[in-house]
């Protein structure tokens, strides 16, 4: 199979103030979230001048691919400008006719994969005729790339931890939790399975035996049910128990999104300092050069029909990881 582009396909959020309100009403629209939900979540992005990091890390590792291929490569949200709709119909318009498409989820599921598939079927639907082929790359969970360059990020983070707590941190690995009625949408416990292999990969590459798999970022009405434990709670529990230091993973994220910003960052970062805990973040992929060469790796794994690059796993944490018969945890979502 081949390509004449690649079209990187994200989330989207505002670069400014004025924007934050009209990008989460479309990120919640027919949803029912109460409007003070929505006010609360304005403030963590104002809090940060009105702007998501995302945007501009996804210009920046565009950057890096446009260094490394000789393919176009294009741009394209979901939620906020530019806007995929209007990303298709300019590479119509420049002759595209068959584009790899790299999201920014390394996971199945519905948010995460089957999401994204929707996004590209609407945004073919509103260009109309001839409108390119838009070819969705496969999920990278188990990428060695994606395995390295957190498990790099967790030994950065051990080493601004005091010298005397770093052999004695508890590493701590999360992800953003779901309702529950959402978990196997795609697949049974999809990708819960996946968050949970992908923790045992990292951890097996950073040399930790022991973590913990934890949620975050949960919200909707506090009746329905989500993947739990939440990292907050679970922070508390430790400090409870003793423990001295924390590393956080948010293996969850390939870039720093305002999850990560504000609810590691700003809000658990204060949590720990509270507990007395010492607390040290891993970073995410952002716009690594390592992350630019794994999406070219998925592009040539199409290109030349490769048999795909993946981490093959310990054993990881009972009900995730690999399936019954010992295959990766990976659907045709």
């Amino acid at each position: 199979m081949d390509f004449d582009a690649l079209l990187l396909l994200s989330f989207g959020g505002p670069e400014g103030p004025e924007q934050v309100r009209p990008f989460l009403e479309n990120v919640t629209r027919g949803r029912d979230i109460p409007p003070e939900r929505l006010d609360e979540v304005a403030e963590h992005y104002l809090h940060f001048g009105g702007v998501s990091p995302i945007n501009g890390i996804n210009r920046a590792l565009i950057q890096r691919l446009r260094e490394l291929t000789d393919l176009p490569v294009y741009f394209g949200n979901r939620n906020w400008e530019p806007y995929l709709e209007d990303t298709v119909a300019a590479m119509r318009d420049n002759g595209i006719r068959r584009a790899a498409v790299f999201a920014t989820s390394a996971w199945g599921g519905y948010s995460g994969c089957a999401q994204y598939q929707e996004d590209i079927a609407r945004a073919r639907a509103a260009v109309g005729p001839g409108a390119p082929e838009l070819v969705k790359l496969r999920q990278y969970f188990d990428h060695p790339l994606l395995i390295r360059m957190f498990a790099d990020a967790i030994a950065d983070a051990a080493a601004t931890l005091p010298a005397a707590l770093r052999a004695k941190a508890r590493l701590v690995f999360t992800a953003h939790s779901i309702p529950l009625r959402a978990a196997s949408r795609c697949g049974p416990d999809l990708y819960a399975r996946q968050v949970g292999y992908t923790s045992a990969l990292v951890a097996a590459a950073a040399g930790y035996p022991d973590y913990d798999q934890v949620w975050q970022s949960r919200s909707g009405p506090p009746q329905v049910p989500w993947l739990e434990p939440d990292v907050s709670e679970h922070l508390s529990a430790l400090a409870q128990r003793g423990t001295e230091a924390v590393i956080v993973c948010p293996v969850g994220f390939v870039a720093d999104h305002i999850e990560v910003v504000w609810d590691l960052d700003t809000e658990l970062k204060a949590q720990a300092q509270g507990l007395g805990v010492a607390f040290a973040r891993a970073g995410t992929p952002n716009s690594q050069l390592r992350f630019a060469e794994l999406v070219l790796d998925l592009v040539d794994e199409l290109r030349d029909g490769r048999k795909p690059s993946r981490v093959p796993g310990p054993v990881p944490v009972p009900g995730y990881g690999q399936s019954s018969n010992g295959a990766p945890c990976t659907v045709d979502c």
